[in-house]
């Protein structure tokens, strides 16, 4: 019972983060109106995966490593911005290249593994998800969890990504809003862009 009690705290601490707005939800919603909802279900995957790594990380004490080398964090970090601004800069830099779908299909051909990398590597560009996941651990968990608790909380954490983010994926997928993009592709494309790059500058200056 008290195990059950330290996943469902560690479950819901998680999935409200999840939720709150952030560049995952962004990368997996374009993918689903600018491509397909396979291709975004794929870029949900890659985020569940970096999520798992980062818990792991986690657990291996890496939060204890920033707080003792900061700049490690701080490298990280800015490794990081610089992803999210790469994403912003191509965004504004194909923001005018028009898209046309096949009409028998719909849907644009991407690779599952470009997906998958996309959205693994969004999760990864943020080691402040380290830092939180670390935090939540040291307070919720006991000091030395059994390795069933472990594998549990990483099912926990992979399932509250993975869902969520495919749940937006098939929202986003539909043609209402897959036709609203084709028509506002240019300013869509351009304010995501943008909320992309302010979310890079953020992980920068933010302690």
């Amino acid at each position: 019972m008290e195990l059950l009690l330290i996943l469902a705290g560690v479950g819901v601490a998680h999935l409200l983060a999840v939720i709150s707005p952030g560049p995952s939800l962004l990368v997996v919603a374009r993918a689903a109106i600018s491509t397909s909802r396979s291709a975004a279900i794929w870029t949900a995957l890659g985020i569940g995966v970096g999520s798992v790594i980062w818990v792991l990380a986690a657990l291996f004490g890496l939060h204890l490593l920033f707080a003792v080398a900061p700049w490690v964090y701080t490298g990280m970090k800015v490794a990081g911005a610089a992803f999210l601004f790469y994403l912003a800069f191509q965004l504004w830099r194909h923001a005018k290249v028009p898209m046309h779908f096949d009409a028998s299909v719909t849907v644009l051909a991407v690779p599952s593994w470009k997906s998958f990398c996309r959205g693994l590597l969004v999760q990864l560009s943020n080691p402040k998800v380290v830092v939180f996941m670390g935090s939540i651990l040291i307070t919720l968990l006991p000091p030395q969890p059994s390795s069933g608790l472990i594998a549990a909380l990483l099912l926990v954490v992979f399932l509250n990504e993975f869902v969520w983010f495919s749940c937006v994926a098939c929202a986003f997928s539909i043609p209402r809003f897959r036709q609203g993009y084709l028509r506002f592709k240019s300013i869509i494309d351009r304010v995501t862009g943008t909320c992309l790059g302010g979310l890079g500058l953020r992980l920068i200056v933010s302690r």
